[in-house]
């Protein structure tokens, strides 16, 4: 529901308490022209539906309330199955406790409830997935319900009543849950197993969150207005390299601490003014790290070596403290520097009256941004089988982006986090796909050189990537295929529906309003990411049929990877083979390339392939002005060491000719070669389709 503004002068009074590690960098109270702002700014966000109404917020307090009820009884069922002496169990408690967008009051029409089931010492984890979930499958109300108990972070997955509930579990070395109980007290992480402590995270990251802010109504609106502009600017998603609910959170409460006295109008405007300044990779951080000597693993690049090659560290404020973006990547970081950069310009023109907000949430089209795509589609042939396997494929596409952006010749790779359902053909097995577009940006090179450009290693390396994860985690079946190909800008509406595409080069807020109840499901939160690092994630999307196939492949490689349920891929055998039963070997698994992004196996950034030039960056040096910008560079310089990069751009016309070869055909001839500015038209998808493994990308290059 809207949060009222009408009082703000008086709650945001000159504070005295001191928020951050810094002084802030205004404590200038907001003038009657702020408040008219930030009414206007609450009226545009109306549209979007980031707000709930009063009916089903107090259905969404019910429904907690009745888990809260069967979490009692279920323990103290339990403590009389246990034969606990009857005094302690008329007292011996048990909670849910909320976290994430719900618990930090920013959530959606529609979003899910991320919660935490807190129970004394005598309750075991094998209680909560046996006769917990037993008490839950008897209730009415309850829906849809699922267990992930091998998952990195264990979960009760249910719908109650109609709402999405995921229920985590934890085990505090207690006698008794009080009903006071603060979780961000350090002490109950004391002799407590690491999933509980995974658990309970969550909870004490967003309590943390809330008391380091200095005014709560302030920080919710804004951040409302964050995470609806980063959604339509497709730069929300943890799992594929961008920033996800907490991230966004944490950005907002450091700007709130640098301005304690502002209301969501001036914070929305000083949030693009200290993160298009931030000198990366300086950390953001809430609060000074604290070591309860626990000797639990925490960020801290001066004590492992791989934390200091993380790009955009944003470190949550509860022991132990992690940083939340372990998943960035150079082009993420790019494309979100510059989207912060194009947020400024645009509020500097909202606070002079010269636009509305309205143009904040403009969607960029993300399909004309770019000359030349790669989309991969994920396919399976039941639907259970697809969602575990877009759920795997989604959570390594950073690996594919990381191959790509490694490539000398690509200066920038960007996933669209929404993905879409694969195109339909006329085939007589019923297939389910998903698929992910990837906007790719070529380097200009000086020179009239001709050279080839193949990315057939960076794709393969990550479909092996997958394939092995899904057979080391004993997931994989036969008709699960990957397909990657290589698509022109002007060629998308041949696998994308005219729909999407129509719609997003509209700019209008109806025509974005549109969008939303179609395509766009802005009620889905990254905020999972506030459990300790892990390579999870889970999507679903529409399910389409797909005649477009591709084999795994046989690899000789050794490549360690960690899947959505936390285990270990130390396979090195062959691939299974797909239908069509051929093979190839053009990829050696062996090389030393890692292809991995998880947090422990991180060491210093790979550089361009030989012979590359390092990626432009034109606007690494700008020069600050006006007296806020100065003070922005001077709270960045006191926050941590900047690193500086010394980049060059080139400059030339870059020609690019397509050639896609056959997989397992020893004499078959490439693809007419067409001399143009783009790249050379693909056909059609095929009614019968074979295995395309090999996309020769080749540049033709010239001053």
């Amino acid at each position: 529901m809207p949060f009222p503004i009408t009082n703000q002068v008086q709650t945001a009074q000159q504070t005295t308490k001191h928020y951050g590690i810094t002084s802030p960098i205004s404590l200038a109270l907001p003038k009657e022209s702020d408040l008219a702002l930030t009414q206007k700014l609450t009226e545009a966000l109306k549209p979007f539906g980031v707000f709930e109404e009063e009916l089903e917020l107090q259905r969404r307090i019910l429904v907690l309330g009745k888990l809260n009820t069967l979490v009692k009884e279920w323990i103290r069922e339990i403590s009389e199955s246990k034969n606990i002496p009857a005094s302690l169990i008329d007292n011996v408690g048990g909670k849910i406790f909320t976290f994430g967008s719900y618990r930090l009051g920013v959530h959606t029409k529609g979003a899910d409830i991320d919660a935490l089931c807190v129970a004394p010492r005598h309750v075991e984890r094998t209680d909560f997935f046996s006769s917990f979930y037993e008490k839950l499958k008897e209730q009415e109300e309850v829906k849809d319900l699922r267990a992930v108990e091998e998952a990195f972070v264990p979960v009760i997955k249910l719908s109650f009543d109609g709402i999405e509930i995921d229920i985590l579990f934890a085990r505090l070395a207690l006698q008794t849950i009080p009903e006071n109980l603060d979780l961000r007290d350090d002490g109950l992480l004391k002799n407590l197993d690491i999933r509980c402590i995974r658990s309970l995270n969550g909870c004490r990251v967003t309590d943390e969150i809330l008391h380091l802010v200095p005014n709560i109504e302030n920080f919710r609106l804004t951040l409302r207005a964050i995470k609806l502009w980063a959604k339509r600017h497709n730069i929300y998603s943890n799992i594929l390299g961008f920033l996800g609910g907490v991230s966004w959170a944490m950005l907002v409460a450091r700007t709130c601490q640098l301005y304690p006295n502002a209301v969501a109008s001036t914070l929305v405007h000083k949030f693009f003014l200290v993160f298009s300044k931030w000198e990366w990779p300086n950390p953001v951080l809430l609060k000074q790290p604290e070591d309860c000597n626990l000797n639990l693993p925490v960020w801290d690049p001066r004590v492992t070596p791989s934390d200091r090659y993380h790009l955009m560290p944003i470190i949550t404020p509860a022991y132990p403290q992690q940083n939340s973006t372990y998943n960035v990547s150079v082009s993420t970081r790019n494309i979100m520097v510059e989207e912060f950069k194009q947020g400024l310009a645009i509020t500097d023109e909202i606070l002079q009256n010269k636009a509305d907000w309205s143009k904040l949430f403009e969607a960029p089209n993300f399909f004309q941004k770019y000359k030349h795509y790669i989309v991969l589609l994920a396919s399976a042939s039941t639907e259970k089988q697809h969602l575990e396997w877009v759920g795997l494929v989604e959570s390594k596409i950073r690996i594919l982006v990381g191959n790509l952006e490694k490539n000398e010749f690509i200066t920038l790779a960007h996933v669209n986090p929404q993905s879409f359902p694969g195109p339909k053909e006329g085939s007589e097995k019923e297939e389910f796909s998903t698929m992910w577009v990837i906007g790719i940006d070529f380097k200009k090179m000086e020179g009239s050189e001709h050279l080839n450009v193949d990315l057939t290693f960076d794709i393969q390396s990550f479909t092996d990537t997958v394939y092995r994860q899904a057979i080391s985690s004993k997931m994989f079946e036969p008709d699960m295929k990957i397909t990657a190909m290589h698509v022109k800008r002007k060629q998308l509406h041949q696998l994308l529906p005219d729909l999407v595409i129509l719609k997003r080069r509209k700019h209008s807020t109806e025509g974005l309003r549109a969008m939303n109840e179609s395509s766009v499901d802005l009620s889905l939160d990254s905020d999972n990411s506030m459990s300790m690092p892990s390579p999870t994630g889970a999507s679903s999307s529409a399910a389409a049929k797909s005649g477009v196939s591709a084999s795994p492949h046989s690899s000789t490689g050794t490549t360690t990877n960690s899947d959505s349920q936390g285990k270990a891929d130390t396979s090195g055998g062959t691939a299974p083979v797909g239908a069509e039963g051929s093979t190839a070997h053009l990829v050696e698994s062996s090389s030393s390339r890692n292809t991995t992004n998880s947090p422990p196996l991180m060491g210093p950034p790979v550089g361009k392939r030989p012979g590359s030039p390092l990626q432009a960056d034109k606007d690494k040096k700008i020069k600050l002005e006006g007296e806020s910008t100065s003070e922005v560079k001077a709270i960045v310089q006191r926050e941590g060491q900047t690193s500086a990069e010394s980049e060059a751009s080139v400059e030339g016309e870059v020609k690019i000719e397509t050639e896609m070869t056959e997989l397992g055909t020893d004499e078959k001839p490439p693809a007419q070669k067409m001399p143009s500015a783009e790249l050379s038209d693909i056909p059609l998808l095929p009614a019968n389709p074979i295995p395309v493994v090999k996309n020769s990308i080749k540049l033709r290059l010239s001053r």
